[in-house]
């Protein structure tokens, strides 16, 4: 069945970085165009960033814009987001998905001094 697992959060202060990773399984990854999503606390799970299923085009939310990349690897169904001059405003948990219904456990990304 599909699944997915985050990976790679913790606890940074402002301006440090994380990279998280998310092993999926289940399903052709690799014809999928794959997006992370995040959900702070209190507040509704938001889109972060895309990457189509070649890595041709990304495309990123305007609030992580220039801070975070992601990337892929087809050959071992993993995808990845590098978070870079991370604020508190980034704190939240971390899902990575195709747009479909099934959920992982997420990754929590806590950014504080």
């Amino acid at each position: 069945q599909v699944q997915f697992v985050e990976s790679g959060g913790g606890l940074v202060q402002p301006g440090g970085s994380l990279k998280l990773s998310c092993a999926a399984s289940g399903f052709l990854f690799g014809v999928y165009t794959m997006s992370w999503y995040r959900q702070a606390p209190g507040k509704e799970r938001e889109w972060v960033a895309l990457i189509t299923s070649t890595s041709s085009n990304t495309n990123y939310a305007d609030s992580v814009k220039g801070r975070f990349t992601i990337s892929r690897d087809n050959g071992k169904n993993m995808m990845y987001l590098q978070m870079n001059d991370l604020k508190p405003e980034d704190t939240a948990v971390y899902y990575c998905n195709y747009g479909g219904d099934i959920w992982g456990q997420g990754t929590q990304v806590t950014v504080s001094s």
